[in-house]
C-alpha cells in the first residue's frame, strides 16, 4: 500500500503496565500480546492506517486524514474492551494521535510531530485516548454519533515546547474517568516552556538518567553552546515523576556575585531569609525531607561557591538530587560528570544524499531552525553535501548550528557553506579535532557578528549590558543613540531575534527577551572595545532607577503583587545597576535606587542583601552630609538591622535618624524613627507615647500608609493592655484606610486585627470569620509568612472551640509554611502547635514527643534566637512532663526556661508567665497548695493582655489543676486569697518564690 505523505494523523499506543504483566506471567503474556497485536493491526487497517513500526507492545501508525485514525483509536479500544482477558492480564492501553507535517523514507517517519505524540502518550493512562488540538479541529464533525471529545484543558507536555490543549476521546462503552494527566502541569516545576523542539539526544537522555540514578550529583560539561542546558532542562522533564516535591531550574548565568548563588537558588525554590538565620540554613532545612530535583545551570563563573552549596545540600538531603551544567566539573566527592559530546554528524567523504541525512541529529537540528526562518527551505540532493559539510565543520555544536540554520533566511545552504569557508582557516584534512572547542564557538560569532549592519552591532553590544533578560521597553531606553531611535530598537531587535543571537520568551502575556550567556559575554567585550560602556551602562542605571523610583510607591498599594512581581523579574538587572552606581565616587544614584528598593527587599525577605546595598550606599560621600537622603539611609539600614535581630546597631541608626530627622524638620523621617527607637523597649508607658507621636506625625504630613502602619502598632500595644474599646476604634480606621489604599496585603491586616478584638471579647466565631477572610486575601497574594501568621489565629481559635480536626489542618500547613520559610526556627514554633492538639487531647505522650524533638533543635542553635526558641519549649515540655507526673523532668526544664528568661528574654513576658505556671504545678504536686494557687495567680496576671497566638499549655488542661487543687484545699477564701495575693506580687518577687519554692 502507498504510505501516507507530507501532513499526516499519527497514532501511537502502548500497554500501561506491561513490563510487570511480563515479569509475573512471561507465558500468557505471550498469547495475550499476540491477540492485543491482532486487534490493533485490525482496527488500523480497517481505517487505511499504516503501522510504521512496533517497538515491543508499542504500536506506531500513521493516517492520510485525522478522522481515520480517530476511529481507528476508537474501533481499537472497543475491541480492547470487549474481550475476555485472563486474569490478571486484563490489558489496558493508551494512545495519542496528533497531525503534523513529517518526513518520510525507508518506510519511517521523521520531524517534530513523532516527538509531539510520543509525549502526549506519556501523559495518558490505560484506556484512554488522547487527541491534541490539531487533530481535534480535524475530527470535531465527523465523530460517530455516540463518541464525543471532552476538554482536559491546556498542558504543558514533557518536550517543554509550546503548551498543549489536549482532549480525551470517549464512549458510553469505554472508561471516562482517569488520573489527572502525567504532564508538567500537574507536577511542581519551574521547567520554561521551550519556544524550539528538542532533536535527537535520545542517547544521551538515556545515559543521563541512568547515571542521574546511580549518583546524587551529575554535572553535564562541555563546550558552551554544546547543549548542555538544553539536555539538562530535557531530562528534568523526563524524570520529573520520580521526584514528587518536584524539579526546579536555578539560572546562575546572570550572577556576577558568587557570594548570591545560595540566595538565588533559595529564591528559585520561594523560599525567604529567616531573621538572624543564614540563608543556607534555611535551604538546607527545606530539602532535608524532599524527594525534588535541582538543576543549577551554568556554574562555571560561580563554581566554588555552586561546589559549597551542593557539597552542603548532597550532605544534608538524602533524598535530593542536582543535576549541574558546567564548562568542567564542581570537584567534590560524589560527584558523577558527564561530557555532553557533539550531536551525531554525517561524513562529508561520504556521498550524502537528501534522504540518507537526515539519520544525523546536527542535520535534523539544522533542519529544523531553518524551518522557522524559512518556512519553504528544503534539503536536496543537490545542497545535501553542503549542509553535511557545515554541519561537520561546526563539529556538531548545537548553538552554532543554530546560528549558521538562522541565515537560511537570506542565504542558500552553498552560500552558508562558503561563508564558513571565508571565516574559518580549518586544518589540513578537514579536523577540527585540534582546535578548543572555544575557539570553534568564538569564531563562528565573529562571523555571525560580521554580517550584521551597524546598527545591529551596536545594539547587540547594547543589549549585553543587561542581566537575566529585558524587555522591548528596556531595550529602547538602553540602546537609543545618535545611530539608533528608539522607533528602530524593535525591528532591529526582531533581526537580532531571527538571527538566533536574541532569544524572545513568552511570559505571564508579555515578551521578555534574552541572550544566550555566550553571545552575552562575546557582546560585551565588543562594547567594552569599542570604548562605549560607560556610556551605556549609565543609560541601563538610568533606566532602572526610573522603573524602581515608579515602583516604590506602587508595592504600597493596590497594584502590589504586579510591582513586586516585575521587581523580582528584574533583580539581576537592579543588582547590575547599583553595583554600576557604587562605582561612582558620589553615590548619588546609589543611594537613591538603594532607597526605592528597601520595600521590595523587606516584602520578598532578602533582608542581608538590602541592608548591605543600603550600607554600601550610606557609606558614599553623597549620604556623609546632614541631609535626609542620609536620614532616610539611617532609617532603613535600622529597619533591616532589626530584621536580623541586630537590636544594638538598628538601635543606634535609629537614634542617629530621629537626631538628624529633627534637626531638618522632616515629621515622616521623625515619626519613623520614633517608632524604631522603642523597637526595644519594654516599657509599655514609652512604647505608647512614641507610638502616638509616630502617629500624630503621619496624620500631619498626610502620609495614609504609614498612618495605617502606626495605627495597627498602636493597636497591638492598646491590644496587649487590654483597651479593647479604642482597639475596636483603631481597627475600624485601619480597615478603612486599607480600602482607601487598596492594598490586600492592608486589609487582611486589618482583618487580623479586627479578628484578635473578636476573639478578646469571646466572639469566637466572628473573630474566626475575620481571620479566614484575611487568609483568604494573603493566599491571593502568595505571602506565605502572612499566611501563616493567619493560620496560627485561626488554629488556636478552632483550638479554644475544641475543633481538633481543623485545628490540626491550620497548624499542619503553618508548619509547612514556617519551614519553607524560616528553616529550623520557624519550624520549631509549628511543631509547637501540633505538640499543643495533642496536649488539649490528653495525648501526653504524643506532645512530649514533639516537645522533646523541638527542644533538642534549638538547643543546637548557638544564637539569641536559639535559645529563645530553648526557653519556649523547655517550658512546654515541663508542663507535659507535669501532666505525666514526671516531676524531676519538669523542673529540670523551667529552670532552663527561667535561666535564659533571665538572661535574655525579660520582655518575654510569655513565657515567663507560663513558667511561673508550672512552677505552680510542682508546688501542686509537693501538697503546697497556697503556694501553687499564689503562682498561678502571678503567671496569670502576667499572660493577661498579651496577645499572642502560641500557647505552653492549654487552658483547659490547667482549669482541671486549678479545680483538684480547690478540690484538695476544701477551702476557696484561702485559695482566691493566694490567688489574689501572686497577682499582687512583682515580677521578681514571683520569680524569687518560684525559685524558693522548687529548691
Amino acid at each position: 500500500m502507498a504510505i501516507p505523505r507530507g501532513t499526516i494523523t499519527l497514532l501511537f499506543t502502548d500497554i500501561e503496565g506491561s513490563t510487570k504483566l511480563w515479569e509475573g506471567h512471561p507465558e500468557a503474556m505471550q498469547t495475550v500480546l499476540a491477540r492485543h497485536d491482532a486487534l490493533l493491526r485490525e482496527a488500523i487497517e480497517a481505517h487505511t492506517g499504516f503501522v510504521f513500526k512496533t517497538i515491543g507492545d508499542a504500536f506506531c501508525a500513521a493516517f492520510a486524514t485525522a478522522p481515520e485514525a480517530a476511529q481507528a483509536a476508537l474501533d481499537a479500544q472497543l475491541a480492547l474492551a470487549l474481550e475476555v482477558w485472563p486474569e490478571p492480564l486484563t490489558l489496558k492501553v493508551r494512545m495519542a494521535l496528533h497531525t503534523g507535517a513529517v518526513e518520510s523514507r525507508d518506510r519511517d517517519y521523521f520531524g517534530p510531530p513523532l516527538n509531539r505524540v510520543a509525549r502526549l502518550l506519556s501523559t495518558g493512562h490505560g484506556g484512554q485516548t488522547l487527541l491534541t488540538q490539531a487533530t481535534q479541529e480535524l475530527v470535531r464533525d465527523s465523530l460517530p454519533p455516540t463518541a464525543t471529545l471532552r476538554d482536559l484543558g491546556t498542558h504543558q507536555l514533557k518536550d517543554l515546547a509550546r503548551p498543549e490543549q489536549i482532549y480525551q476521546l470517549q464512549h458510553p462503552s469505554l472508561a471516562e474517568s482517569f488520573p489527572a494527566l502525567k504532564s508538567l502541569s500537574t507536577h511542581p516545576n519551574n521547567l520554561p516552556q521551550q519556544v524550539t523542539s528538542f532533536i535527537g539526544r535520545e542517547k544521551e537522555l538515556a545515559e543521563v538518567q541512568e547515571r542521574l540514578a546511580q549518583t546524587r550529583l551529575l554535572t553535564l560539561t562541555g563546550a558552551g553552546g554544546s547543549g548542555k542546558s538544553r539536555l539538562s532542562l530535557q531530562a528534568a522533564a523526563d524524570l520529573l515523576e520520580r521526584f514528587p516535591d518536584g524539579a526546579f531550574l536555578v539560572e546562575l548565568a546572570p550572577l556576577a556575585d558568587p557570594d548570591l548563588v545560595v540566595q538565588t537558588v533559595a529564591g528559585a525554590l520561594g523560599l525567604k531569609e529567616e531573621t538572624g538565620l543564614p540563608i543556607l540554613n534555611t535551604l538546607v532545612e527545606s530539602l532535608k525531607n524532599k524527594q525534588l530535583l535541582l538543576l543549577l545551570d551554568n556554574c562555571e563563573h560561580v563554581l566554588d561557591a555552586s561546589a559549597k552549596l551542593a557539597d552542603a545540600l548532597i550532605r544534608s538531603c538524602p533524598d535530593l538530587k542536582i543535576l549541574a551544567t558546567s564548562r568542567e566539573g564542581l570537584g567534590i566527592a560524589g560527584e558523577s560528570t558527564y561530557r555532553v559530546p557533539s550531536l551525531s554528524l554525517p561524513d562529508p567523504k561520504q556521498t550524502q544524499t537528501a534522504e540518507t541525512l537526515s539519520h544525523f541529529e546536527a542535520v535534523r537540528l539544522f533542519i529544523d531552525r531553518a524551518l522557522q526562518t524559512q518556512p519553504t527551505f528544503a534539503v536536496t540532493n543537490e545542497n545535501a553535501p553542503a549542509l553535511a559539510s557545515i554541519c561537520f565543520r561546526l563539529d556538531g555544536i548545537p548553538l552554532a548550528i543554530e546560528l549558521a540554520a538562522a541565515r537560511a533566511r537570506s542565504l542558500s545552504v552553498e552560500e552558508i557553506n562558503t561563508k564558513l569557508d571565508q571565516r574559518f582557516r580549518l586544518l589540513t584534512g578537514g579536523s577540527r579535532t585540534a582546535l578548543p572547542r572555544q575557539q570553534t564557538l568564538r569564531s563562528l560569532i565573529d562571523w555571525s557578528y560580521a554580517l550584521l549592519t551597524a546598527q545591529e552591532k551596536q545594539v547587540l553590544e547594547s543589549l549585553s549590558v543587561f542581566a537575566g533578560g529585558w524587555t522591548l521597553e528596556a531595550a529602547e531606553a538602553v540602546c537609543v543613540s545618535d545611530t539608533v531611535e528608539d522607533w528602530e530598537v524593535l525591528d532591529l531587535l526582531t533581526s537580532l531575534v531571527d538571527k538566533s543571537l536574541v532569544l524572545a520568551e513568552q511570559k505571564h502575556g508579555h515578551t521578555r527577551y534574552r541572550m544566550l550567556e555566550t553571545i552575552r559575554q562575546y557582546s560585551r567585550d565588543r562594547l567594552l572595545d569599542r570604548g562605549t560602556g560607560s556610556a551605556v551602562r549609565e543609560k541601563h542605571l538610568d533606566y532602572f532607577l526610573a522603573l524602581a523610583k515608579e515602583a516604590e510607591p506602587k508595592v504600597r498599594g493596590a497594584e502590589q503583587n504586579k510591582w513586586l512581581n516585575t521587581l523580582e523579574e528584574e533583580h539581576e538587572n537592579l543588582r547590575l545597576s547599583l553595583e554600576w552606581a557604587l562605582q561612582d565616587e558620589g553615590g548619588e544614584k546609589a543611594s537613591a535606587l538603594s532607597l526605592s528598593l528597601a520595600d521590595f527587599w523587606v516584602l520578598r525577605g532578602y533582608h542581608a542583601e538590602g541592608r548591605e546595598w543600603l550600607e554600601q550606599a550610606l557609606a558614599k560621600p553623597h549620604a556623609q552630609p546632614r541631609t535626609q537622603c542620609r536620614a532616610r539611609l539611617l532609617m532603613n539600614v535600622g529597619d533591616f538591622a532589626w530584621y536580623q535581630a541586630d537590636n544594638r546597631i538598628a538601635q543606634a541608626h535609629f537614634e542617629e535618624c530621629l537626631e538628624l530627622a529633627r534637626e531638618l524638620g522632616d515629621k515622616r523621617i521623625i515619626a519613623y524613627a520614633l517608632r524604631g527607637t522603642v523597637a526595644n523597649t519594654t516599657s509599655y508607658a514609652t512604647k505608647r507615647t512614641h507610638y502616638e507621636d509616630s502617629l500624630a506625625l503621619f496624620r500631619e504630613v498626610g502620609d495614609t500608609y504609614e498612618t495605617f502602619m502606626a495605627l495597627l502598632y498602636l493597636g497591638g500595644l492598646e491590644l496587649a493592655d487590654g483597651n479593647l474599646l479604642r482597639v475596636k476604634e483603631i481597627a475600624n480606621e485601619c480597615l478603612a484606610l486599607s480600602h482607601v489604599l487598596g492594598s490586600p496585603a492592608l486589609i487582611a491586616s486589618a482583618f487580623t486585627q479586627m479578628g484578635n478584638v473578636a476573639k478578646r471579647e469571646g466572639n469566637l466565631q466572628q473573630a474566626r470569620t475575620y481571620h479566614e477572610e484575611s487568609l483568604r486575601l494573603r493566599r491571593e497574594g502568595s505571602e506565605k509568612h502572612l499566611m501563616a501568621i493567619s493560620l496560627e489565629h485561626l488554629g488556636m481559635i478552632a483550638l479554644e472551640q475544641q475543633d481538633y480536626p481543623n485545628a490540626m489542618v491550620y497548624f499542619e500547613e503553618n508548619l509547612r509554611l514556617q519551614t519553607e520559610l524560616g528553616g529550623r526556627t520557624k519550624g520549631m514554633r509549628g511543631k509547637s502547635f501540633l505538640g499543643m492538639v495533642a496536649f488539649c487531647q490528653g495525648d501526653y505522650a504524643g506532645a512530649r514527643s514533639i516537645y522533646e524533638e523541638s527542644l533538642a533543635l534549638a538547643r543546637e542553635m548557638d544564637n539569641v534566637t536559639g535559645r529563645a526558641s530553648t526557653a519556649f519549649s523547655a517550658c512546654a515540655l515541663g508542663h507535659v512532663a507535669c501532666f505525666q507526673g514526671d516531676d524531676s523532668t519538669a523542673h529540670a526544664c523551667f529552670h532552663e526556661s527561667l535561666a535564659i528568661c533571665q538572661e535574655y528574654l525579660q520582655e518575654r513576658r510569655l513565657c515567663l508567665s507560663y513558667v511561673l505556671t508550672g512552677f505552680g504545678l510542682l508546688a501542686l504536686s509537693a501538697h503546697d497548695i497556697l503556694c501553687a494557687a499564689c503562682l498561678w495567680g502571678a503567671g496569670a496576671k502576667l499572660r493577661e493582655g498579651i496577645d499572642s497566638p502560641m500557647t505552653l499549655a492549654p487552658q483547659n488542661q490547667l482549669e482541671m489543676k486549678y479545680a483538684a487543687a480547690r478540690a484538695v484545699l476544701n477551702d476557696d477564701t484561702a485559695f482566691d486569697a493566694a490567688w489574689q495575693e501572686g497577682r499582687a506580687l512583682t515580677l521578681e518577687q514571683a520569680i524569687a518564690l518560684a525559685r524558693e519554692t522548687s529548691s
